[in-house]
């Protein structure tokens, strides 16, 4: 029985022959495949994406697309752009293959490649800020500033992302353009997101920034700011503790070291600059066992071995120290001071040939530091070379008058023993010293414990190029002179 005004559809049955055919549609799966990667449910989602493939015969754009980024967070990152590739064939007219195209050849490490696709990216759709952020990325791995800086201002007036200034940012300080850098950070906070990890980060951009200007207070300031959305960040942390160990408070920095050490305690900064705290404390044994333990974390860290030289060479133990500055040497061949201690080793292990020849490639890589010439002139000097050593001394005072333009205070051991050397070269008062000189006797180990040196405009030793290597090293210097063993300031990503 009916109701009036409705029909009962069980009344007529539809024959099995009259339902209409389930077509083969490509696309049929994509929400499914999408639901399981987004509940990183992979091992499901590549099941479903191999059927998937099989019955359209491997022409579904969207299943190749999603296998492509598992492929890329498994690290199979040559599989990934082959199966990117293959979906740009299929749709050459969706940038966004051509952007995974690129990445994938930026994380290979081929850049330039990368820039070429980002391009064609670019030219079918002019508007997409990423394409301009990645652009500048790329040009900054390359070390092409000027047209990095150019792609990052295209991608911010397109949109105002945060790592885009952040981006910026870091390339104004790695083009040495800190004035620069230092507007773009301060105006950040308030254009970016406030999200707190990111805010930590941006803030630390600006600490960096900072510092280069020699504005440590403010800097300190920042890092301030940035522990109080965080206080458990363990880079905000390093760095608030380097700046402490820079200015010698070391209690003060081993207590910040002994919190960061509960976050992370194994990382190799952390222990280098726990070591230097105790070389600066006189606390040899202490500071060698560190900076093992850092040593052995990160054996390719060449500021740790330079370390662990530095502090050999401090104890007497030159066979050691050698060992570890010739291994500094070899990962970082274009630095003037490690051949300059590697030298101060060889002097006294007696072999004076090697010696010389470590000091002349030291004076021949480093064009500030007076230290490197004082030493020489000395090993010259002591050796019966005094036309040589004048040649040093000669240097030593143009490197000091370049120096005092920018107000550089001098060290008075560096000052004394310069004086000695001119009295015993002969060559009157200079006018570059104004510390008398005691006596004119030279001992042998005058140049085998070079712990001060000189600030200078060139890169600190230890200066971290990110807060993301969160203090790398310990072993930095000042505008004023200070301990080899002092940590350095923190200043890029």
């Amino acid at each position: 029985k009916v109701s009036v005004g409705f029909i009962s559809y069980s009344q007529y049955p539809i024959a099995a022959s009259q339902i209409a055919p389930e077509l083969p549609i490509p696309e049929r799966k994509n929400w499914l495949i999408h639901l399981h990667y987004i509940r990183k449910d992979y091992e499901t989602c590549k099941d479903i994406i191999k059927e998937q493939l099989q019955e359209t015969r491997g022409m579904c754009e969207y299943a190749i697309y999603v296998q492509a980024l598992i492929l890329r967070l498994e690290g199979q990152i040559q599989q990934s752009l082959e199966l990117f590739q293959s979906c740009a064939i299929l749709n050459p007219a969706n940038p966004d293959n051509l952007k995974q195209v690129a990445r994938s050849l930026f994380l290979l490490g081929k850049h330039k490649a990368a820039i070429e696709v980002y391009h064609e990216a670019g030219k079918l759709n002019d508007e997409d800020w990423e394409v301009h952020h990645n652009l500048g990325v790329c040009y900054s791995v390359i070390k092409d500033y000027k047209n990095a800086e150019e792609q990052l201002n295209a991608a911010l007036q397109l949109n105002k992302q945060d790592r885009t200034f952040l981006t910026l940012g870091k390339v104004h300080l790695l083009s040495r353009d800190t004035d620069k850098a230092h507007c773009c950070c301060v105006n950040l906070p308030n254009k970016a997101c406030f999200f707190p990890p990111k805010i930590i980060f941006l803030l630390s951009l600006i600490d960096d920034s900072l510092k280069q200007l020699g504005k440590y207070q403010k800097a300190f300031e920042h890092l301030g700011n940035a522990l109080t959305f965080d206080p458990s960040n363990y880079k905000a942390i390093l760095a608030a503790g380097s700046m402490m160990q820079t200015h010698g408070d070391f209690d003060v920095a081993m207590n910040k070291y002994r919190v960061a050490a509960c976050v992370v305690p194994e990382s190799p900064p952390l222990w280098n600059n726990i070591g230097m705290c105790f070389f600066s404390k006189k606390k040899y044994v202490a500071a060698i066992s560190c900076l093992k333990r850092a040593h052995y974390l990160s054996p390719f860290d060449w500021k740790v071995l330079y370390n662990l030289g530095l502090v050999h060479l401090t104890m007497q133990q030159y066979a050691s120290a050698f060992h570890f500055l010739s291994a500094a040497t070899n990962l970082q061949p274009r630095l003037g001071e490690l051949y300059m201690l590697l030298a101060v080793a060889l002097t006294n292990l007696e072999d004076l040939d090697n010696a010389r020849r470590s000091y002349e490639q030291a004076v021949a890589l480093d064009h500030s530091n007076p230290l490197v010439n004082l030493n020489f002139a000395i090993l010259l000097y002591n050796h019966g070379d005094k036309k040589g050593a004048l040649q040093q001394y000669q240097e030593i005072e143009r490197k000091v008058n370049m120096l005092k333009d920018s107000n550089t205070e001098f060290d008075s051991e560096l000052m004394d023993m310069a004086q000695k050397m001119a009295t015993a070269l002969q060559v009157g008062e200079s006018l570059v010293w104004t510390k008398p000189a005691k006596d004119t006797k030279f001992k042998q180990g005058s140049a085998g414990v070079p712990i001060k040196t000189l600030g200078s405009s060139q890169q600190p030793l230890g200066t971290n190029q990110a807060l993301e290597q969160a203090m790398s090293s310990a072993a930095g210097y000042n505008r004023s002179i200070t301990p080899r063993g002092k940590a350095s300031s923190p200043t890029s990503c």
